[in-house]
């Protein structure tokens, strides 16, 4: 297996990974939010106020946040994004370098 297709590999494990982790976080998110309820209703706990909604909003934000992570930052900002940016960021320091080298020779020849 040549470089190019080991990385290709580990970006599609690395990508495999993360949304396995994120169908267990859905699944923990749904089950949880069952017993917080269940909690609340039926084995009257904390009864007077329905906390379980507070904690269950937060828990979907959280959730939601970590599927906007998953499904669209890293799906654009991956390794060819890294490298067009690092390309990208080392030919303006060359041209700056250029334009620099450039102002000291027209300093000396003045």
């Amino acid at each position: 297996m040549n470089t190019e297709q080991h990385e290709m590999y580990e970006y599609a494990r690395k990508r495999i990974k993360q949304k396995k982790r994120l169908y267990f976080h859905f699944v923990l998110f749904f089950s949880g939010s069952l017993f917080l309820f269940i909690a609340n209703k039926w084995l009257n706990i904390g009864e007077p106020t329905n906390w379980y909604i507070w904690a269950v909003t937060a828990w979907f934000f959280i959730f939601v946040l970590h599927f906007i992570k998953v499904f669209i930052t890293d799906s654009f900002m991956n390794k060819n994004w890294e490298r067009e940016q690092i390309n990208r960021l080392m030919t303006m320091q060359e041209k700056k370098i250029e334009q620099l080298k450039n102002e000291i020779e027209n300093k000396k020849t003045v």
